[in-house]
């Protein structure tokens, strides 16, 4: 084995053929079958002329079917790229075209999406479909092969020519531009923080794992590998649990889920809806969160209902993989007001608070947070200037090609080492766990042609969002443009979790002395009373 993340699920299946790996609504998947059914994909896609280095894009929901696709196109020695069939043709078009594949494998509901990008000749001349889900693909979505072809391959495994620094997979986050980037992350990183996490969690083969996030959240290559590593039971959540906190709360009980895994806004929506019992899920002893800030009250809500668990912060965002910190909570926080660390830097990695002249800022000073260290990203796919701009030289004698990367967050370091997350130093958000950039929402609003100028910020909320996007607007004279209209218009090329809730029309936009939009006043005229309660979602 030479340290690739599919020898993961080989080594399991050769060591415990029988244990379970997968569940997902009842279907149960054990370590041979996940590993046999990864190899026979394997083989059918070199067959198909997909290679070392070639980029897969998966379009399909969370399933059983997703995480062989996963397997099979790292066992074919290419990368796999998940993408969010919630977003809009048009912008899951540029994602593929920025492949430069000609290969999808889909699966589930992604038929609409797969049937309008078919509809465009240009794309449908140069792209090819694998159909991986178990049923039939639906009509008009011509596929080369289908599930029932995986038979006629053999079940052994492919021999592969990658290497651990070679490239896993491709992860897209929000552009300020417009154009979504997407994060190079290669096997060696992956590995490097599982094992630290493996290590550290005392993850064991009777672990019993949460799976919530989709595929193309980051946070979902942990579900997967952290629990394959260990030889423990992923336990897949459905999606449309998400808003159903009681149905989220069965879950865990029935399955007796021993670790859970999510954005905080899930367990804070759980919270709201107080659907947790006092010494509720016996099984249960870890609660990890990542994504963004956990609100203390609802932390101590969970805290106090279930003392036999342990509670995890952890920190960082896709450029680093997976996480970078972490933070786990000694005793339940005394006041709703205490803030919780992001904590110290996770094995291989360092935590760098600086200056503009990118030197260290003393214990206690607000300073910009990179991060150093074995998760870094290569940058983004075919996109030097932006990789240029984010992952920066290291200041210090690390030698040549040593690098950090600017999160573009702002942070303190306590006097015992422990860092705190104050929040960004830039228009970008997080709102769901999704990492948005609001300059993408501005620039899609432009582009609808009926707006005079515009600003979206982003304000704190109770709401299960955790941020609330809000747009102020002002439209072109006889233009017609509404609150209503705009969030329809763009709603066309933006997903659901980047469209703005609260808006406000302006004859003009409030300006600094400078000249420039100033978005403090904005966010304060965010406030509920002054909402568009029309366009409230």
């Amino acid at each position: 084995m030479t340290g690739l993340l599919q020898h993961w699920v080989t080594e399991q299946a050769a060591h415990r053929p029988d244990a379970g790996a997968l569940v997902f609504q009842g279907e149960r998947l054990t370590y041979e079958a996940l590993e046999r059914a990864g190899n026979r994909l394997g083989h059918l896609l070199r067959d198909a002329a997909v290679g070392r280095g070639d980029r897969v894009c998966l379009l399909m929901p969370k399933s059983p079917a997703a995480i062989i696709a996963v397997l099979g196109v790292l066992k074919a020695d290419a990368l796999y790229v998940p993408l969010d069939l919630a977003s809009p043709v048009p912008r899951l078009e540029r994602m593929i075209a920025s492949c430069d594949t000609r290969w999808i494998l889909a699966a589930g509901d992604a038929g609409p999406s797969l049937q309008a990008l078919m509809r465009v000749p240009r794309f449908a001349a140069t792209h090819t479909l694998g159909w991986v889900g178990a049923d039939a693909p639906p009509e008009g979505t011509p596929a080369q092969f289908t599930a029932g072809d995986f038979a006629s391959y053999p079940d052994t495994v492919p021999a592969c020519t990658n290497r651990p620094e070679d490239p896993a997979h491709i992860l897209f986050t929000s552009g300020s531009t417009g154009t979504p980037k997407g994060v190079v992350i290669t096997h060696a990183s992956v590995r490097r923080f599982v094992e630290w996490a493996v290590s550290y969690f005392g993850t064991a083969p009777g672990d019993r794992i949460s799976g919530h996030p989709p595929l193309h959240f980051d946070l979902s290559t942990f579900d997967m590998f952290g629990t394959f590593a260990a030889g423990a039971e992923l336990h897949l959540v459905p999606p449309e649990l998400n808003l159903l906190p009681r149905k989220l709360a069965e879950l865990i009980r029935g399955a007796e889920l021993t670790q859970w895994f999510s954005v905080p806004s899930v367990l804070n929506y759980m919270a709201k809806f107080d659907v947790v019992r006092h010494g509720d899920f016996p099984n249960l002893r870890r609660v990890l969160w990542c994504g963004e800030v956990f609100p203390t009250p609802a932390l101590i809500y969970w805290m106090q209902r279930l003392p036999h668990v342990t509670f995890t912060n952890l920190y960082g965002p896709t450029e680093a993989t997976i996480a970078s910190s972490y933070y786990t909570v000694p005793a339940c926080p005394a006041s709703e007001a205490e803030t919780i660390p992001i904590g110290r830097a996770c094995g291989g990695e360092e935590l760098l608070v600086l200056d503009e002249q990118l030197q260290p800022v003393p214990p206690g000073e607000v300073g910009d947070l990179y991060i150093r260290g074995a998760g870094l990203s290569r940058g983004y796919w075919r996109d030097p200037e932006k990789t240029r701009a984010a992952f920066l030289p290291y200041p210090g004698d690390g030698g040549a090609g040593d690098r950090m990367y600017r999160t573009g967050d702002l942070a303190t370091v306590d006097p015992d080492g422990l860092v705190r997350f104050l929040g960004r130093a830039d228009s970008q958000i997080k709102a769901r766990g999704y990492r948005i950039e609001l300059g993408e929402i501005e620039a899609a609003l432009h582009a609808l042609g009926t707006l005079r100028e515009c600003a979206v910020v982003g304000v704190p909320s109770r709401d299960f969002d955790g941020t609330a996007i809000c747009c102020a607007y002002v439209p072109l004279p006889g233009s017609g443009a509404t609150a209503v209209g705009l969030r329809e218009s763009v709603g066309r090329v933006l997903p659901s979790y980047m469209l703005p809730s609260r808006w406000l029309e302006f004859e003009a936009l409030p300006k600094t002395a400078n000249g420039k939009i100033d978005r403090r006043r904005l966010k304060e005229r965010f406030s509920p009373e002054a909402a568009v309660a029309g366009a409230d979602t």
